[in-house]
């Protein structure tokens, strides 16, 4: 009677495991995934690079493609554009050779899930700092010359823009919901770009003082994402600044590049490997 007892709780155990994989199974192959965002979604330069348009610099191993592979997703729709801001969610983008659609164009009364990773292009801050930022080292190459270039009588600027991007985020969120209103939204935070502590200056060629006021131009971007997504009420958040700690683009592993182009990366954008990593964290918030 033991032996048959314990025969019977192994058997159902094994039911059980298989039923929880067939549903999962048939759960994912009902996933309508529709992915948006800038640059850092997109992947310039990372291989195999799309046509669909060639501007947008897309590429087919980005987090979203890995994304999808993971989840077996039914239908995949990846509209994410290099050099895209919240405007490009509702507007046609002006890109080399072309222009792309606006985004939101993607969603469908039938898309479940959504990824949106945006906000660093707003108001041009992104382009700012790195366009400016490593031309200020010489004159200060221990101070932060670029904190003090962009505060103008005690106000950081590049801050004050980003609390304006909160405002345009929250509103691309509403009209996501509006146009799938099925989807579960995950809103994607930027990884870090450089380290919490130390400089390599071959890499980054910011200031050393200017390396503490990235990161937290950084997490003032973040917090912006975040907070959309708190005033919405509806989106998730995914935080990608913690779990990048020990990649930046000082480190061994690094998520991101840094200054100079390389295979396979544009200049302080994700590596295959951090988009990999941006995958599986996203992978994870839905498991």
């Amino acid at each position: 009677m033991r032996a048959r007892r314990s025969l019977f709780v192994a058997v159902l155990a094994l039911c059980t495991v298989l039923a929880s994989t067939l549903t999962a199974s048939a759960s994912n192959a009902r996933v309508n995934y529709v992915a948006l965002g800038d640059s850092y979604t997109a992947g310039p330069l990372i291989p195999v690079q799309r046509l669909d348009p060639f501007g947008c610099f897309r590429s087919t191993s980005n987090y979203p493609a890995q994304l999808a592979a993971r989840l077996k997703a039914r239908l995949y729709v990846d509209v994410s554009c290099s050099g895209a801001d919240t405007s490009d969610m509702t507007a046609p983008q002006s890109i080399p050779l072309g222009s792309n659609p606006p985004q939101l164009d993607a969603l469908r009364q039938s898309t479940n899930l959504v990824t949106i990773g945006i906000g660093g292009n707003d108001y041009g801050v992104f382009g700012t700092i790195v366009g400016t930022c490593p031309g200020l080292r010489n004159s200060d190459p221990t101070g932060n010359p670029c904190q003090r270039h962009f505060t103008v009588n005690g106000v950081d600027t590049i801050k004050a823009e980003i609390a304006n991007t909160e405002h345009n985020i929250t509103k691309v969120l509403a009209e996501i919901h509006s146009r799938a209103p099925h989807a579960k939204v995950l809103a994607i935070g930027y990884p870090r770009i450089a380290p919490p502590s130390g400089t390599c200056p071959d890499i980054l060629p910011f200031a050393d003082g200017d390396y503490a006021w990235l990161n937290s131009v950084e997490k003032a971007l973040n917090d912006a994402v975040s907070g959309a997504v708190a005033t919405d009420g509806k989106a998730s958040y995914v935080d990608m600044f913690k779990p990048s700690l020990g990649h930046d683009a000082c480190s061994a592993q690094p998520w991101i590049n840094g200054k100079d182009a390389k295979p396979y990366a544009a200049a302080y954008h994700p590596f295959f490997s951090g988009m990999a990593g941006m995958a599986a964290v996203i992978y994870g918030k839905l498991s």
